[in-house]
């Protein structure tokens, strides 16, 4: 994406992080930064979403601030802000002004609720953003709670990767017609989404709408986590007949244990048998019994201990850049190699150079 130029107005969650995967994939993503900051609490040199771009700071709600950012719209491809509905209009720099600026600009909204419907101007998080579309309520054990995993289901995956595959749509476009549009990538349509397969897997009978009860969700005993000796946790995923005879060998089930795989109300026998084997031996001496098998079982491991699994550490999906260990840019590209060029930028710490290369000496007033 070298040569696409993407301005991104301050926030937190998605928005960043859609704005940091076009900066991994080679844009110019200026960020403007607010007098105060916006960040999630975390100092500004450990913020990874950040990598790779430049920033500037402006008030919006100062003189000339609203004027600034127009200057740097006239010169953008894609927009991204991720305001409530309507608070991007109240500073000057909505849609109508930045589009009547520059014509073919994309212009990415990032929300939760979405630009209408009832909900769009109140509040939200992750959590509950998953939780109307039913994503959450497929989590969790049958006789506990829905667990929520992280902000990754809708803030990075039903969000983030909507807003960008929308704005490279649109630029598409833009570039095809000279017309540019409004994105509207809200959490909700983009999480509900993606339970596409399992709303067709519902219709069809082949879905139960309750948790631990079906294929993928923990209701098989071949396709769950379990406990080993130390506390720790494996994660199988034995779906197929082939790897699930490979899984039960190498695990050491009896084959009257295995047998009962053909018969789901003896589930509950085999998964005890199966979690009894784990309790047996470390989570480290599972992960070598099972190493290079077909199996289909792998170690459940912390956000610490990844980068040094030796499939990810051969493969560089990790990088150590500028003193911080983070998960390298993807995907991979046979002629266009991704990297990570720039530290996580620090509020305003570019205003000068970007006021250069985008020609808009108004930064410096």
């Amino acid at each position: 994406m070298a040569g696409v130029r993407v301005l991104e107005l301050a926030g937190i969650g998605p928005g960043p992080f859609a704005a940091m995967l076009l900066a991994d994939l080679g844009a110019d993503v200026v960020r403007v930064d607010r007098p105060g900051g916006a960040g999630i609490g975390v100092a500004p040199q450990y913020d990874i979403t950040n990598r790779n771009k430049r920033s500037v700071l402006l008030d919006l709600k100062a003189d000339g601030g609203p004027a600034a950012v127009l200057d740097l719209v006239a010169r953008a491809d894609i927009l991204i802000e991720g305001y409530r509905p309507g608070v991007a209009e109240r500073l000057g720099v909505g849609p109508d002004a930045c589009l009547a600026r520059n014509p073919g600009l994309v212009y990415g909204r990032m929300t939760g609720w979405g630009q209408d419907g009832p909900l769009a101007a109140t509040a939200g998080h992750d959590i509950g953003y998953i939780a109307v579309t039913g994503a959450l309520g497929i989590t969790g054990p049958a006789d506990g709670p829905p667990v929520a995993p992280a902000n990754l289901l809708g803030d990075y995956a039903g969000g983030s990767l909507y807003l960008v595959t929308g704005v490279l749509a649109a630029l598409h476009h833009a570039r095809a017609h000279g017309t540019g549009q409004v994105v509207d990538a809200a959490i909700v349509d983009g999480t509900s989404h993606l339970t596409a397969m399992l709303h067709g897997v519902l219709a069809s009978g082949g879905w139960q709408d309750r948790r631990a009860a079906n294929l993928l969700d923990g209701g098989a005993p071949f396709y769950g986590v379990y406990e080993t000796a130390d506390g720790r946790h494996m994660a199988v995923g034995a779906l197929e007949q082939r790897f699930y005879d490979a899984f039960t060998a190498l695990l050491g089930l009896t084959a009257d244990d295995a047998a009962k795989r053909a018969e789901p109300a003896r589930w509950e026998e085999l998964r005890a048998a199966v979690a009894a084997r784990f309790r047996t031996r470390t989570r480290d001496e599972w992960t070598r019994v099972f190493d290079g098998s077909d199996a289909c079982v792998a170690p459940v491991l912390s956000l610490r201990e990844a980068p040094d699994h030796p499939h990810l550490a051969a493969r560089g999906t990790f990088t150590d850049a500028d003193g911080l260990t983070q998960p390298a840019p993807a995907p991979r590209f046979s002629v266009t190699p991704t990297a990570v060029r720039r530290p996580p930028a620090r509020p305003g710490a570019h205003t000068a150079e970007v006021a250069r290369d985008w020609d808009t000496p108004a930064l410096l007033n």
